[in-house]
């Protein structure tokens, strides 16, 4: 998975290629956010209700098609066959779905198409019949793009400090250890997130997606939680509905399973894009908005980065305007790629080989010696110091 798409590893200054590995700069950039914007082409700008569904549509005729396949024939199939049939369905299923939650991602950022109200729909639509609720996570994400990069202010993948590493990571760090670690987090930090907010920014009492009253939103938010709400709750009613009309393991076979991987897809995505040795984080003295956006990673997953809507290749950009539509996002950055110079990052690792690489040195930050009261901490990985 990864290293087989067409993204290239920037060169530095002397044209050398440059490391995966190799910190971006954290001085302030010589350009500024109006510079990046006149670089992009005006068109990128503009959404396309036609486009935008068609791409929805499209995911949504792949999900239908694999699910008749699924309802119709795997019943019949001589049973050594079903160990083939029903994986092949699940990861099809589960990478389109990713896709599709994708499009819902892009409708919280107001990138579906020029009518806010259009989005909105469409997005409490895509993300409740994935169980996410659609208002909730906008809002809470919305702040985290507002803060990217920020260690008192990110309101997600905040790194530790090693003074405040759990007593019991000593007994994580080798590969058994690791392994288990990467599986819990694929399988279960996502609904964990968004119940107890797990990873989330530390807040004075207990904080949760689904409380209207929960110190993420403000006053005026709370009715849109409470839509989110009852968008999920209806999709789970509908859910149980078909549990009790198919049985229960066929509502895990044909939904369950496919939602396990799209939503192992959203943490290991968003975790890759935040977790990198070259990138910095910046406290209060440091932190901006245009250095915090481009305090992400652009990753390579193969022929996934188009089922995944290019959110994978070209996040950088999308933490500077998070309001293009995937269909032009490549676009875009190729665009601004040689005005970001190093301040862009991309890594082609593949990414397995990425995960594993990165979930072991990135363990928490700190400044580097001599840094004379900079505010500005990188990852690192040694616990024995």
């Amino acid at each position: 998975m990864g290293g087989g798409g067409n993204m290239s590893t920037p060169a530095t200054k002397n044209g050398q290629k440059k490391s995966h590995l190799q910190r971006v700069p954290s001085a302030k950039p010589p350009f500024t956010l109006g510079d990046v914007k006149k670089a992009i082409p005006p068109h990128c700008f503009q959404r396309s209700l036609i486009r935008s569904f068609y791409y929805l549509i499209k995911d949504l005729i792949i999900i239908s098609i694999t699910y008749y396949i699924a309802a119709t024939y795997f019943p019949s199939l001589p049973y050594p066959l079903t160990y083939l049939a029903w994986p092949a369905y699940w990861v099809i299923q589960g990478c389109v779905g990713t896709g599709i939650w994708v499009i819902g991602h892009e409708c919280g950022h107001h990138g579906f198409s020029d009518y806010q109200w259009v989005d909105d729909t469409v997005g409490l639509i895509l993300h409740s019949a994935q169980l996410t609720p659609f208002f909730s996570w906008k809002i809470s994400h919305r702040r985290h793009h507002a803060n990217t990069g920020s260690l008192e202010n990110d309101e997600v993948y905040i790194p530790r400090f090693k003074s405040k590493l759990r007593w019991y990571y000593q007994y994580l760090d080798n590969p058994v250890g690791r392994v288990g670690v990467l599986a819990f987090t694929l399988l279960f930090a996502w609904p964990l997130y968004l119940v107890f907010n797990i990873s989330g920014k530390k807040y004075e009492r207990f904080t949760c997606h689904y409380d209207p009253n929960s110190p993420l939103y403000s006053e005026r938010e709370r009715l849109q939680i409470l839509i989110s709400d009852a968008g999920v709750l209806a999709a789970t009613y509908v859910l149980y509905r078909i549990a009790l009309a198919k049985g229960f393991t066929w509502l895990v076979c044909i939904y369950g399973v496919p939602l396990l991987i799209v939503n192992g897809f959203i943490v290991l995505i968003t975790l890759l894009h935040h977790t990198h040795a070259s990138l910095p984080h910046y406290d209060s003295t440091e932190w901006d908005y245009l250095r915090g956006a481009l305090a992400t990673v652009d990753r390579d997953y193969g022929v996934l980065n188009k089922v995944f809507h290019n959110v994978t290749d070209t996040h950088v950009l999308h933490h500077i305007f998070s309001y293009i539509s995937h269909y032009h996002a490549m676009e875009a950055t190729n665009a601004i790629k040689p005005l970001l110079g190093e301040y862009y990052q991309v890594d082609d690792t593949p990414i397995l080989k990425a995960l594993w690489r990165d979930t072991k040195e990135c363990i928490y930050v700190e400044k580097d010696e001599g840094s004379q009261g900079r505010g500005v901490y990188w990852y690192k990985y040694k616990l024995d110091d």
